[in-house]
């Protein structure tokens, strides 16, 4: 795992700063700056957002150190999905909580969150659109679009693949592959 230190030495290469350049930007001591990249200390607090503000980035894009690995947790993550069949959005509200409160803490919960999020948001407001053509094609009683019995058809293959792909990547997760796994049409979750 890189070190703090690592992350700010590899950052500020990126920017072409040198050391004491950093330090000017930041409004530190240029040993502060040496220390830290030699990994002799740990900057906290205020020199870490100092720092931070000078480089471009958010101090959570450099500290990382307290995350965890634990795939079990994605497992869950990716299998909360299936309260959406016990309750109404619960395929994006349990999801999110697991999310918001994990992502920072959990490797890998931010991106794999955010992916589950995008996609269950996708399918909900698909899902939506298709039965309330079907409903109202049935109301209007128009031909050449879609009936209801259609849209329920639609929404039943839907709503199968939305219940077995989480389970296929809790399957693939448990194996030690990591990686997005829905297709990211629309990014609502960025």
């Amino acid at each position: 795992m890189e070190t703090i230190g690592t992350k700010i030495t590899q950052l500020r290469k990126q920017k072409a700063f040198s050391q004491e350049q950093l330090a000017e930007l930041a409004k530190v001591n240029v040993r502060t700056i040496q220390r830290i990249e030699n990994n002799e200390t740990t900057p906290r607090g205020a020199t870490l957002k100092l720092i931070c503000d000078a480089l471009g980035v958010t101090p959570d894009e450099i500290v990382n150190f307290e995350k965890t690995e634990d795939h079990t947790f994605l497992i869950w993550l990716h299998l909360s999905v299936m309260l959406g069949y016990v309750l109404p959005m619960g395929n994006i509200i349990l999801p999110l909580i697991l999310w918001l409160s994990n992502k920072n803490r959990i490797e890998h919960v931010n991106e794999q969150g955010k992916n589950i999020l995008n996609f269950q948001i996708l399918y909900s407001v698909v899902t939506f659109i298709i039965i309330s053509f079907g409903a109202l094609s049935k109301i209007i009683h128009s031909k050449g679009t879609i009936g209801l019995e259609e849209a329920l058809i639609i929404v039943l293959v839907l709503g199968m693949i939305n219940f077995f792909f989480p389970i296929i990547n809790a399957i693939r997760i448990s194996k030690g592959t990591i990686k997005n796994f829905y297709p990211t049409v629309i990014r609502f979750i960025k």
